[in-house]
């Protein structure tokens, strides 16, 4: 008899590519998916504890499944992920019906877990070992994640996929809980990552997305030998069926000259950089221990403009961190002025029990300040990729054409013989235009019309053949 899993997702590619790989080895057991917590044999939530919020919404989750609960003890509930290693036996103080807690270390043992319960074992928690619980090497193998498996049908669109290359973070900026729940950097070995790149190759994949949590500070040793993060992207670019390929996210000081003369030079690779700067002000990088100052980003920044004149590089901040003052504030605003990124991503500070951020500063921006500030740097960050991408009117592209429009999906449009596409170009860049189905998964030259803050809009090129023109797929 056929089981049905119902599997949510909260926050970072990371997790998505968790939930991919969970749902890979649950579907060798006999599950299929389902889009109905209500329908479920099991209910698993890969969650996020990045910011107070997400954590909320997993808890609210699993309070609306009390009743069904209830209604069917049979049903499985289970939480993976990061907030299951950071609040562990908390889950299940706070929801006694949760069944299964699962570390992001602990998710190939997902299958075997949930059948034991099934056969009446009781609730079960597999967790990694803390930073202070052990020695290096041991807590590094209790944070071992797995990538045997993949399942087209969780990834973004059948032709992109993630690929994990470095586990765990060592930064441990004050604010981030990351290193916590995630463990002791590791970069996997190159052998691995090649052949799963490959794999998803044979798939149909066309991009490629590697990530880390500081993926450019990858370094695999194997005796004598010492792999770079330029050498893989060098073997991952001579992969056949790999058309283009991406990576996130960067570390600021881990921006080497010789990552910056492979993306130059190797077509498949992605004129795209993601290098969060979090503030403008020393003093704030320094309360969050940051590990550089805003000399250290403009030498790397200005790199950057060396080698990649014409690549999109965006970034990250925090606003309202402990002790921002209008000043430092400011400060952050003057650096976008400067660095004009192609888009930000702005997040108001939420302070984490267990991070140094929480041990040593007073979280004390008020929360209306912190809303006040992410919309002014939002504004100026919208003003500035809108002004940016008029540029692009009157310019050709090359589209990785990744399926309909969220306007087509939303106006239920997605199956007619003409709809609005989406895709990206090599530097990021969301583009529109109208198309048909049979464009799904190519890579075609748009004629950029029109543009705003986020997207770019446009249509197919023609081309002529002999004395008539077509338009292509058309």
């Amino acid at each position: 008899m056929t089981k049905k899993l119902y599997i949510e997702t909260v926050g970072c590619q990371m997790n998505v590519l968790d939930s991919e790989l969970v749902v890979a080895s649950l579907r060798k057991e006999g599950y299929e998916l389902t889009d109905s917590p209500q329908a479920a044999d099991t209910v698993l939530f890969n969650t996020c504890s990045v910011r107070q919020h997400a954590e909320d919404k997993i808890y609210s989750a699993l309070g609306r499944l009390k009743n069904a609960k209830q209604e069917n003890p049979d049903k499985i509930i289970g939480v993976l992920g990061c907030m299951a290693q950071k609040d562990q036996k908390l889950i299940f103080q706070r929801a006694p019906y949760v069944d299964l807690i699962v570390g992001p270390g602990q998710l190939h043992q997902v299958p075997q877990l949930i059948s034991e319960i099934a056969d009446g074992a009781g609730q079960q928690m597999e967790v990694s070992l803390g930073r202070k619980d052990g020695g290096r090497a041991e807590i590094e193998r209790s944070h071992e994640s797995f990538d045997p498996l993949r399942d087209p049908t969780m990834r973004p669109t059948p032709y992109q996929a993630y690929v994990r290359i470095v586990i765990g973070c060592d930064k441990f900026c004050t604010y981030c809980i990351v290193p916590s729940v995630r463990g002791p950097e590791q970069s996997r070995p190159p052998a691995q990552i090649l052949a799963e790149a490959r794999q998803l190759a044979s798939e149909g994949c066309k991009e490629i997305t590697l990530l880390g949590q500081t993926v450019n500070s990858y370094k695999f040793k194997e005796g004598e030998r010492t792999t770079r993060f330029s050498d893989l992207l060098n073997a991952v670019h001579e992969i056949p069926g790999i058309e283009r390929i991406k990576f996130v996210t960067n570390y600021p000081k881990d921006m080497t000259d010789d990552v910056l003369e492979t993306v130059r030079d190797l077509p498949k690779l992605a004129k795209y950089l993601h290098v969060p700067l979090q503030s403008g002000s020393d003093a704030v990088l320094d309360r969050m221990k940051r590990g550089y100052t805003t000399d250290d980003y403009r030498e790397m920044h200005d790199r950057i403009r060396e080698w990649l004149p014409r690549a999109a590089v965006s970034s990250d901040f925090i606003v309202g961190f402990c002790g921002e003052t209008e000043d430092e504030f400011q400060a952050t605003m003057d650096s976008v002025r400067e660095y004009r990124f192609k888009n930000s991503f702005i997040f108001k500070y939420s302070e984490r029990p267990g991070t140094k951020g929480a041990e040593r500063y007073p979280d004390d921006i008020t929360e209306e300040v912190k809303r006040e500030r992410n919309n002014r740097l939002l504004d100026l960050q919208n003003e500035i990729s809108e002004a940016d991408n008029q540029d692009f009117l009157g310019r050709e592209v090359e589209v990785l054409v990744e399926g309909p429009s969220k306007t087509a999906t939303r106006k239920d449009e997605a199956d007619g013989p003409v709809l609005q596409l989406t895709g990206r170009t090599m530097c990021d860049r969301i583009v529109v235009f109208e198309g048909n189905q049979r464009q799904i998964g190519e890579t075609l030259p748009i004629a950029i019309y029109d543009a705003n803050a986020h997207t770019l809009f446009g249509n197919v090129v023609t081309q002529h053949v002999g004395p008539e023109l077509f338009t292509l797929g058309v």
